[in-house]
């Protein structure tokens, strides 16, 4: 296992991340506005609290989580901002079931590409400890379509499906792009993948 990235330091530093474009990815936009992201949500890797905040205003109960204090203490911030009621929380998205509750909906946006291949088995596993029978995860990561190699770790469809074979059905995976800031990468969006994954119900 490689040795993670202080996720704090990026927050701390001049600037924003390459990834927090100060609002919510259009694809997760598209999402609320369809209705998706809804009951009890988790946002795992939620950074400074932009979906889990549109998640919240559209209805849902959503509770943020990410390894680093300064983009939760910002997240709490929007909520406080913004009135809204969404719960922000430091926690380890490898443990998600440290946090001792259970979720309907998981949002990732941009985190499983950031695992090797040993904490990506692991990643997996946290969010089945969370998501309740046939409950859905919506998951973008970068795409092994994106040219270059600036930016994370691409993945393939299939490595997609594989990963979520165990207990778990890959109902989409969709071509997708993120949106992200001009300053660190070298054009405004990258392509990515949208997945839809249901937790199989165990009845």
């Amino acid at each position: 296992m490689t040795q993670p990235p202080d996720w704090d330091t990026v927050y701390v530093a001049d600037g924003p991340p390459p990834w927090d474009i100060g609002r919510p990815q259009p694809e997760f936009v598209r999402l609320a506005e369809a209705g998706k992201l809804r009951g009890e949500l988790l946002d795992a890797g939620c950074g400074t609290g932009e979906h889990a905040l549109l998640a919240e205003a559209h209805g849902a109960d959503a509770v943020g989580v990410d390894v680093s204090p300064t983009a939760i203490a910002r997240a709490r911030a929007k909520a406080a901002e913004r009135g809204l009621k969404a719960r922000f929380e430091v926690g380890d998205a490898l443990n998600l079931g440290q946090l001792g509750l259970s979720f309907d909906t998981i949002i990732d946006s941009g985190l499983f590409h950031v695992f090797d291949d040993t904490d990506r088995e692991r990643y997996v596993a946290s969010l089945a400890s969370v998501l309740r029978p046939g409950g859905t995860c919506y998951l973008m990561c970068f795409s092994d379509l994106q040219e270059g190699t600036m930016g994370p770790r691409r993945v393939r469809k299939d490595e997609i499906v594989a990963a979520f074979s165990d207990g778990w059905n890959v109902a989409d995976i969709a071509a997708a792009e993120f949106v992200v800031n001009a300053a660190f990468f070298d054009q405004p969006a990258a392509r990515a993948w949208l997945a839809t994954i249901r937790r199989v119900s165990l009845t």
